[in-house]
């Protein structure tokens, strides 16, 4: 790579890391988030022509921020907006020496945290429908861009810009306070959140649609707004946890497919590939979330179940037994057909594929489960274990048929024509 490309590559990461707190700054200030991220663009489009001469500024969020600030004085100006509104945004604009931007940076430090989570909340709004919401968090907080995002979820380009576009008029026409919820209201909004987040992580952890079984992208993403989350929310052990699942679950990426991308299922895995630094910081967020009281909640279960496998040295070694209560009581705090098909899994490894798949019957007629592919694979391979060859051939196919992800047909596909 010439020292040009390395210069750019270099700008190019400062920028994408520094405009999330950018967004935040100027959404505190305007309180309009169209202005905010237009103005955000804008001090970016002229760090990336003066960078490349000039080097990177010892205090690359100081320079920017002033940068957007004029400009937002300059829209002000130019709109004729009421003095007092100047005035408020001017007062912190100086155009001395660079102690005095120094100052001014370290003084915007004491607010930057707020400003995120404020942005954070405001994104994962309930106001907004989830796609939006997932769209609108990995534009503004994740440093996406719309293409990047439409290519992440094989979606047009231009219906992503619509979300977004959409997101911020609804935001502005329903007058979303630029807020951390408090009261009886918080652990709803941070449930949104998490979810929000958990999403994200989700697609790419297990495509739902095209070629690809896995997006690393998306997942790199989700986890780094969940190290945000722990370091603005350090006392809520379900951002803990959230964490914690993201980075054990993650930590397999490497062993999850062979070298054509294609799934490599958990038993037949390379563990020595598992990133042992994704586990270790897991297992240290967990651990934090117990400390803090949240073991009983939803992703501290979850994580849980991550760190059995994570903590086994090989399959055979999966303490299958501990895995299976884990599910029992996720499924008595967060009771969904989902998570039974899991704990009838693990009952299966445990106990037997007969006694898993007692389980699965009881909850296979379940109308949430009619479109769930895995369902019918579950299925297919309990039945396989059981020596029921031409029942497993027809519950694989129709999980084929049901999936939209390209090389998870395949693999379905395949296991069929194993046990036809």
């Amino acid at each position: 790579m010439s020292d040009a490309a390395a210069i750019n590559r270099a700008i190019e990461a400062v920028v994408r890391n520094e405009r999330p707190r950018l967004v935040a700054g100027l959404m505190r200030m305007t309180r309009d988030l169209a202005l905010a991220e237009e103005l955000a663009q804008d001090a970016l489009v002229v760090a990336l022509n003066a960078w490349p001469r000039s080097g990177i500024p010892g205090n690359p969020a100081a320079w920017l921020t002033q940068t957007a600030k004029r400009r937002a004085i300059d829209y002000f100006r130019h709109k004729k907006m009421a003095a007092a509104k100047l005035e408020e945004i001017g007062r912190s604009i100086d155009d001395g020496a660079q102690d005095h931007i120094e100052q001014l940076h370290e003084s915007l430090d004491d607010d930057v945290g707020d400003d995120l989570l404020r942005l954070i909340f405001t994104s994962c709004h309930p106001v907004l429908s989830a796609e939006s919401r997932v769209a609108l968090t990995l534009r503004l907080l994740g440093g996406l861009t719309t293409e990047e995002i439409a290519r992440a979820f094989l979606t047009a380009e231009p219906t992503i810009g619509q979300r977004i576009v959409r997101a911020k008029r609804t935001i502005a026409e329903a007058a979303v306070p630029f807020e951390v919820p408090r009261g009886a209201d918080r652990q709803e909004r941070l449930a949104s959140v998490l979810g929000v987040v958990y999403l994200i992580f989700n697609e790419g952890y297990s495509s739902s649609t095209g070629d690809d079984w896995i997006r690393p992208q998306l997942c790199d993403t989700a986890i780094q707004l969940g190290r945000v989350l722990t370091r603005l929310m350090p006392a809520e052990p379900e951002v803990h946890s959230l964490l914690a699942l993201m980075l054990l679950q993650h930590s397999r990426a490497t062993a999850r497919t062979d070298t054509q991308g294609e799934p490599v299922l958990l038993s037949d895995q390379d563990r020595s590939l598992w990133d042992k630094g994704r586990i270790e910081e897991g297992l240290a967020a967990l651990e934090r979330a117990t400390a803090l009281g949240g073991a009983d909640q939803p992703y501290a279960l979850q994580a849980a179940i991550g760190a059995c496998h994570a903590q086994a040295s090989k399959h055979e070694d999966t303490n299958w037994r501990k895995i299976a209560e884990l599910y029992g009581r996720l499924a008595a705090r967060a009771p969904s057909p989902v998570v039974e098909l899991n704990r009838a899994v693990a009952v299966s490894m445990a106990e037997g594929p007969a006694a898993g798949l007692a389980l699965v019957d009881r909850i296979k007629d379940d109308p949430a489960l009619q479109k769930y592919h895995l369902l019918f694979g579950i299925r297919g391979d309990l039945l396989s274990r059981l020596g029921r060859h031409t029942e497993a051939m027809l519950e694989f196919r129709r999980a084929a048929d049901l999936t939209r992800n390209d090389r998870e047909r395949r693999y379905l596909l395949g296991r069929a024509a194993v046990a036809s």
